[in-house]
């Protein structure tokens, strides 16, 4: 347990781990790999240098005690990558629910929309648009 206490104090007014910090570490993880398996050549340094940089970077920001500039620069990186975190996180979601729900697209607007499974043939209003389609569930 004093472990543990000594490190909230040591982490007291720190950044400490957000989504960036979450993304360095896998980019740490990835390009260390990949220095390993391509070893031998010029790319292997390069990954190399990118792994203990991207490494380098993630503790400093966990560490660091200027919370304004780190959360600056999350919210970048979080707008930077909205869409396609969007994008993963509806899918993953559409994957976890399709054993009872099955998902269509609204042909009119592209929305996503979720019915239960085998009701048979229904009518599917869009609450976006309003646009009816039959489709089989």
């Amino acid at each position: 347990m004093k472990f543990r206490e000594w490190l909230i104090k040591v982490m007291a007014g720190r950044n400490g781990t957000d989504q960036l910090c979450r993304f360095l570490s896998v980019s740490t993880i990835v390009f260390l790999l990949l220095s390993l398996l391509i070893r031998g050549t010029g790319l292997s340094s390069l990954f190399w240098v990118l792994g203990l940089l991207c490494f380098f970077w993630g503790v400093f920001r966990s560490f660091s005690r200027n919370l304004t500039r780190r959360r600056a620069e999350n919210e970048a990186y979080l707008r930077l990558t909205g869409k396609v975190r969007g994008r993963f996180g509806g899918a993953m979601s559409r994957f976890r629910q399709r054993k009872d729900y099955r998902f269509y697209r609204c042909p009119s607007c592209g929305t996503w929309l979720r019915v239960p499974r085998d009701k048979g043939r229904l009518q599917i209003t869009c609450r976006q648009c309003g646009e009816r389609f039959t489709r089989k569930t």
